[in-house]
């Protein structure tokens, strides 16, 4: 027999706040930590984290977040569909990532949805939020985190 068990909350606040993240070029920027500590700061205890990200060229992703070498294998999985320089690209205004930029940002995703559970983010063991940098080099991105609770 299966057993459930249940909680009810109803939402009725909503925060938001818009923050900056400086990455160094391509590659995994772990947001887990902030994000959590502005959940803290909120009023919300139960309800929702919403992430999103400003821009075309870099994304979010939920990830491993004990062993590097998954993004690693991530990045590698990516450098193999997703080439840089490809000659077919038209876009290539910003350099030769750029267009491959956009396609990775549009093969993951620029938004999550988070549950959240006595005011922390109900990630499981093994789970971090993270900007994926697509470009080379150093960006500031910019984030609207949304809290529903």
């Amino acid at each position: 027999m299966l057993k459930f068990d249940i909680r009810i909350s109803v939402l009725n606040m909503i925060t938001q706040q818009t923050i900056l993240i400086s990455t160094d070029g391509r590659g995994f920027y772990d947001i887990t930590t902030k994000v959590n500590s502005l959940l803290h700061d909120s009023p919300v205890e139960n309800g929702l984290c919403h992430v999103f990200i400003q821009h075309t060229s870099a994304s979010l992703l939920i990830c491993e977040n004990a062993d590097p070498s998954v993004r690693h294998d991530v990045e590698q999985f990516f450098s193999k569909i997703v080439i840089d320089g490809d000659e077919s690209y038209h876009h290539s205004y910003e350099g030769p990532d750029d267009m491959s930029g956009h396609l990775r940002t549009i093969l993951t995703e620029t938004s999550i949805v988070l549950p959240v559970t006595e005011r922390a983010l109900n990630l499981g063991t093994w789970q971090g939020i993270y900007l994926f940098e697509h470009r080379y080099r150093a960006h500031k991105r910019k984030l609207v985190i949304t809290f529903y609770g």
